[in-house]
């Protein structure tokens, strides 16, 4: 079965141009020139990636995304010429996936849209597996359980443990990670990831799964490991 897009792009050639190019590539794409009837269409049928443009008529991609989150967590990446670093983080902030600015090659349009429906698809596994583990992971309060306690992580932090658990015990480098988690580049001086992994220690151990550890690996990043299956 095709994978089902939904591109919703007010400039009709760049409209026209991806949606041949996505075509070609074996997605099931339907457009929308606004973001009205990009809502109506979502609110009928369920899509399996949104491809969104900020600067809409009428309801711009923001205000589309706010009330798509709402109701659905289909995964967004936002398409947009305002490429400071505040559209970005509102636009993370809102519920995007990824933002790609324009101008962008068809080149990195496939290899971002590739990106985000592999991550996605490790994600889904995960949902099913959390019942045989000792924690439970509640995607909508952004938390985890451990006999009935939850941690108290914030978003962040629920990110990072859910990107470990879905790699099933694979080292993750911290460049993959800030972008996975904290939706940034990496830089040899930002210890935000640092802090983070010290947080989630911090709260795994305070509601007694401590054998639930985010290890170090020299040179390769972090890793998840459940001790007591070792």
């Amino acid at each position: 079965m095709s994978t089902r897009l939904l591109l919703i792009e007010d400039d009709f050639r760049l409209r026209h141009d991806l949606e041949r190019h996505l075509v070609q590539r074996g997605f099931a794409v339907t457009s929308c020139p606004d973001g009205t009837q990009g809502l109506n269409a979502l609110q009928q049928q369920s899509f399996d990636l949104v491809l969104l443009d900020i600067m809409l008529p009428g309801m711009d991609g923001l205000s589309l995304l706010e009330a798509l989150r709402s109701h659905q967590d289909v995964p967004v990446m936002l398409m947009s010429a305002l490429g400071n670093e505040q559209d970005r983080i509102t636009g993370f902030t809102r519920g995007a996936d990824d933002y790609l600015p324009k101008p962008f090659s068809l080149a990195e349009l496939d290899a971002r849209t590739d990106a985000l429906l592999r991550r996605m698809a490790m994600l889904k596994p995960a949902s099913i597996a959390q019942r045989h583990s000792s924690l439970i992971f509640d995607e909508t309060a952004q938390d985890v359980l451990h006999n009935g306690q939850s941690a108290g992580f914030t978003g962040s932090e629920f990110r990072l443990l859910i990107t470990l658990h879905a790699h099933g015990g694979e080292p993750l480098s911290k460049a993959f990670l800030y972008q996975q988690v904290l939706h940034r580049i990496y830089t040899r001086l930002d210890r935000g990831l640092d802090v983070h992994v010290c947080n989630v220690r911090r709260k795994l151990a305070a509601i007694g799964a401590q054998h639930i550890q985010i290890q170090s690996v020299r040179g390769q990043g972090y890793i998840l490991v459940d001790t007591d299956r070792h």
